[in-house]
């Protein structure tokens, strides 16, 4: 939830001040399970939002209940899985996935740092830094994730502090733009991402 703590607590950076008042308010976030959202991350990947939704909505199809049970989804012939529209590679990255939760079904992400959920599964094939930032966001609802490597989110930091640096010295000055606010970068990349629109 945005509450005017944490607006405040942005609003102290006098331009992150400005994307607030400029940006409607931030729909909440419902949360979720870590496994379907990771699922349904691979599914979208590189695609439109609207090709996303028919390709993951083809593959939801494929299951009673319309939920990829893991022990179902590890099972399943990859071309059954190309026959909705993933590629090869996704069709083994959503069984890597599952075949992971079926080994680690007692994991309890609550207990869990940021830092160890990404290092538990970015272990997973398929699964890089940046999703599991998007788990750790949306899913898991963590209020302090910057997902620095996020193209829209580096896009929108350097137009707004007139960042003129490349590589190594750009993710420096990022990191120092960003840490003030903490504990809520979550909501910060929020608004930076809806700003840009």
């Amino acid at each position: 939830m945005v509450t005017k703590k944490i607006i405040a607590h942005l609003q102290q950076d006098p331009i992150m001040e400005k994307v607030i008042q400029t940006t409607p308010p931030l729909p909440e976030i419902s949360g979720g399970e870590v496994y379907p959202y990771l699922v349904r991350s691979i599914t979208s990947q590189q695609l439109s939002v609207k090709a996303a939704a028919t390709i993951h909505g083809r593959f939801l199809d494929l299951f009673e209940e319309k939920y990829p049970h893991p022990e179902i989804l590890s099972e399943l012939d990859t071309e059954v899985l190309r026959s909705v529209g993933l590629s090869y590679q996704k069709a083994a990255y959503v069984k890597n996935v599952a075949q992971y939760f079926l080994e680690n079904q007692d994991e309890s992400w609550d207990k869990l740092t940021d830092g160890e959920i990404i290092q538990k599964l970015t272990t997973i094939k398929g699964v890089g830094k940046w999703t599991v930032e998007m788990v750790l966001m949306f899913a898991l609802k963590r209020p302090d994730v910057f997902p620095i490597d996020d193209l829209g989110i580096r896009q929108a930091m350097i137009e707004l502090y007139d960042v003129q640096l490349e590589k190594k010295a750009l993710y420096q000055k990022l990191e120092e733009i960003a840490a003030p606010w903490g504990p809520y970068r979550t909501i910060a990349c929020r608004y930076l991402w809806h700003w840009k629109g």
